[in-house]
């Protein structure tokens, strides 16, 4: 079975199947804050959707993440490297990329398990 949360016309922000949890990607809320300021956000969001699943950030299988500057590479990293529990880094990618919205500097993609 799979299990589909917040539901819309184009997607979900979240499916659980077979004890794995799959992210849409997750921007910031607050497209006026810096890197560090939306990488919080992103972060946060990610938090709380794992947890409506049952998981959490120690079960991360996976992260991909989008970036719009590379100069704002350190200040992600510096944020990501704080939000991790130790010895936690799941696999990831970061890649250079334009975003939906010209605001958005950072979004995330992550599969955990439940």
């Amino acid at each position: 079975m799979v299990q589909r949360f917040d539901v819309g016309t184009r997607l979900s922000e979240m499916a659980v199947h077979n004890g794995v949890c799959y992210l849409a990607g997750q921007v910031a809320a607050d497209g006026s804050q810096d890197m560090a300021g939306q990488t919080r956000q992103v972060l946060a969001a990610i938090d709380a959707l794992l947890a409506r699943a049952g998981s959490d950030k120690s079960k991360l299988l996976m992260c991909q993440i989008f970036i719009t500057d590379l100069a704002d590479f350190p200040a992600l990293n510096a944020v990501w490297e704080a939000w991790l529990p130790a010895d936690q880094a799941p696999p990831r990618a970061t890649v250079k990329a334009a975003l939906a919205k010209p605001e958005w500097k950072v979004e995330m993609v992550v599969t955990a398990a439940v």
